[in-house]
């Protein structure tokens, strides 16, 4: 007899741990961490034990990225508090620049704007080419590299070529009318396939501010 058969029929006949508990109390089995034998009951003891503590270290991880989460959530209020409140758009962008580089530690942000109207003479309207436009257009999602899309890496000044990884996210109405990137030095910060839930909720944020002065 295999021991899958074995096992299949303790399994379609639970009555023989009625029948023969006495026997079970009586068998051993080989100490998970030893050789020594121990009883079936020490055995499921152990077990339920390795099980908890796999549980409980699932729990930590719950609880530790519910406060990560938590945090975010309560920067991204500060943000929000902080976008409604400039003028103009040139308050609005030193704000912008400054809430991400001191509440969210993005070390460097750089915004592209660019719309059919007369607008101020800031950096944020320099030209453009076609293909960041095309991309900004393309994007549903935030998008995050390890590689500079296009000549955004330029958008950094002197740090562009220190930068290991980016986040775009396109700045949207009824339309796309700009780029937020975002870059560090760190290759961990942004990368493919990490979460984008609050670089999305970030962007809708931006982009609500910003149209007022567009």
């Amino acid at each position: 007899m295999r021991p899958e058969d074995v096992a299949r029929y303790l399994k379609d006949h639970p009555e023989f741990f009625e029948t023969y508990a006495d026997m079970i109390g009586d068998l051993s089995i080989p100490h998970p961490h030893g050789g020594r034998a121990i009883p079936i009951s020490e055995r499921q003891i152990i077990s339920l034990r390795e099980k908890n503590k796999v549980l409980e270290s699932k729990l930590r991880e719950l609880v530790t990225y519910g406060e990560e989460n938590d945090a975010i959530g309560e920067r991204v209020h500060r943000a929000a508090l902080a976008l409604i409140k400039p003028a103009n758009l040139d308050a609005l962008l030193q704000v912008l620049y400054y809430n991400l580089r001191e509440d969210f530690a993005v070390p460097h942000v750089a915004v592209r704007l660019w719309s059919e109207w007369d607008h101020p003479p800031l950096a944020e309207f320099t030209a453009n080419s076609q293909e960041v436009r095309v991309f900004a257009d393309s994007l549903n999602q935030p998008y995050c590299s390890h590689q500079p899309m296009f000549e955004t890496a330029e958008w950094f000044g002197e740090a562009g070529g220190l930068l290991k990884s980016y986040a775009y996210i396109a700045l949207r109405s009824d339309r796309v009318f700009g780029l937020l990137a975002l870059a560090s030095e760190d290759a961990q910060r942004f990368y493919p396939g990490m979460g984008t839930l609050y670089l999305k909720r970030l962007g809708d944020l931006v982009s609500t501010s910003l149209v007022r002065f567009l």
